[in-house]
């Protein structure tokens, strides 16, 4: 059965061999990340080359998606590697400390002093230790313990709230981002943005990286900050899709605001043609667990039905027991939740407008698809546009994006309820079109006399050209 709604898979040290990365794709991996924020530039260089292999023995196209540490704030080493914090203990956080003890830890972000003031409340380790600020005095802040636990080496500091002014793109970024234009990422992720200034820096650059490899990838902006909420439209005006990252969104926002931000945020997507992935900690048992509990089930699946287009892993399948099944069983959660999908189209369309031709006709592709019951829509396409405008809505049909541009198919193997195909070049509208039917056919998706809409641009060859709208039955003349 066709599954719709697509899976991201981060891969680390226990997924990195291409036996395991093979078997994640043929069990429906359709992007795999690569988490920047472990292992060197060889390694990532190396892992690339390795899903482009299984993916090659899979006989399927995947998405690459290079994802930047960014500005996580952390406290320096201890003396003895971690210490233990008592509610109501005295504890200083200090830009000039060297190396941790009882009394005091260092920072990386020497910075953060002049971001905070008294009564300010620091999350440390995703929100399992609590600091209150008494006050800030030069490179120190002086806190008293909240709640408190174990505290090691290099743990993560928000702000409750947000509010940190630490830039989304640091040095380090900016070395990796050329590093995932060597291996023609076809996503980057940019951690902590505030606003659409950080993601038209963050495409500059790597656009300026891919031009030796002709190469431009999509950007996906990771909302985990407090003040990205406000500045969510611009932010994905500036972007090709958001990424919900919930656990240091949630650290800043509040457990307990996260689920309905989630909703506002996919929907806000949708809404601009922008992509939406939906992240963290949703298949977490299945680190040591061989099932995934039942609220990770409905974790899933509400953000199935919420309108993601992707769900991703992280632990689960970099460092986990069981990243093969895993994958195994988010793509039996996602199938059994688009069952449970109706269609609204009609009422999606309303006093609708459109402002340009090709968007025009993908819609007007997916009303005829959707009212005259075809079985496929197939989109003949350069950049993938048209395909991504379609799968905005949510349809029972299947979409299908033929292009002859490599770069093309595997960006949209992240676009909700789409399929995608390679397809000989050609100038020729008729000569395509029978070329398709008889990839159609051969892939056993439609029969000799199924009904199917085809869309393109004459004449062809040109990016955002999508000018026809044709219904046909397979097999016909002309």
């Amino acid at each position: 059965m066709r599954r719709a709604t697509k899976i991201v898979a981060t891969i680390g040290p226990v997924s990195s061999d291409l036996d395991t990365l093979t078997r994640m794709i043929a069990a429906g991996v359709d992007v795999v990340r690569l988490n920047f924020s472990h292992g060197k530039a060889q390694d990532h260089i190396e892992r690339a080359r390795l899903v482009r292999e299984a993916a090659q023995a899979c006989g399927r196209e995947v998405a690459i998606m290079a994802d930047l540490q960014g500005p996580k704030i952390r406290v320096g080493k201890f003396e003895h590697g971690k210490i233990m914090l008592e509610k109501g203990a005295k504890f200083i956080l200090d830009a000039n400390c060297e190396l941790g003890n009882q009394d005091c830890v260092g920072l990386d972000y020497k910075e953060l002093p002049r971001d905070l003031k008294a009564h300010d409340v620091l999350l440390l380790n995703d929100g399992l230790i609590v600091l209150v600020v008494d006050k800030v005095a030069g490179s120190a802040i002086h806190t008293t313990v909240k709640i408190g636990g174990e505290l090691s080496n290099n743990k993560g500091i928000n702000r409750q709230g947000g509010g940190l002014s630490a830039p989304a793109l640091t040095a380090k970024d900016m070395e990796d981002i050329k590093t995932a234009m060597s291996i023609q990422a076809d996503y980057v992720a940019v951690s902590f943005p505030k606003n659409d200034s950080d993601m038209i820096m963050a495409r500059q650059l790597a656009n300026i990286a891919g031009e030796p490899y002709k190469h431009k990838p999509m950007m996906i902006a990771k909302i985990e900050r407090a003040e990205a909420i406000p500045a969510l439209q611009e932010i994905l005006d500036a972007s090709d899709g958001i990424m919900v990252a919930r656990g240091d969104l949630a650290v800043e926002v509040g457990n307990a605001a996260v689920p309905a931000l989630q909703k506002r945020m996919i929907k806000m997507a949708r809404a601009s043609n922008k992509l939406a992935i939906t992240a963290t900690q949703m298949m977490e048992s299945m680190i040591v667990n061989a099932i995934p509990t039942r609220a990770e089930v409905s974790d899933v699946a509400n953000a199935v039905l919420d309108g993601t287009d992707a769900v991703m892993t992280s632990a689960e399948t970099a460092a986990g027991r069981y990243p093969v099944e895993t994958v195994e069983a988010m793509a039996a959660i996602c199938l059994e939740a688009e069952k449970s999908e109706q269609s609204t189209l009609d009422a999606d369309f309303l006093n609708k407008t459109f402002t340009r031709i090709d968007q025009s006709i993908a819609y007007g592709a997916l009303f005829t698809a959707h009212h005259l019951r075809v079985k496929a829509i197939v989109a003949l396409t350069e950049s993938g546009s048209t395909a991504l405008w379609m799968s905005r809505y949510r349809i029972d049909i299947p979409i299908l994006a033929m292009t002859h541009i490599l770069g093309t198919q595997r960006k949209a193997s992240l676009f909700r309820n789409v399929q995608t195909f390679e397809m000989p070049h050609s100038l020729d509208s008729e000569i395509v079109m029978k070329a398709a039917q008889d990839l159609l056919l051969a892939k056993g998706l439609v029969q000799k006399g199924d009904m199917i809409v085809v869309t393109w641009g004459e004449p062809m060859g040109q990016v955002g050209g999508t000018n026809a709208l044709k219904i046909m039955r397979v097999g016909e003349n002309g």
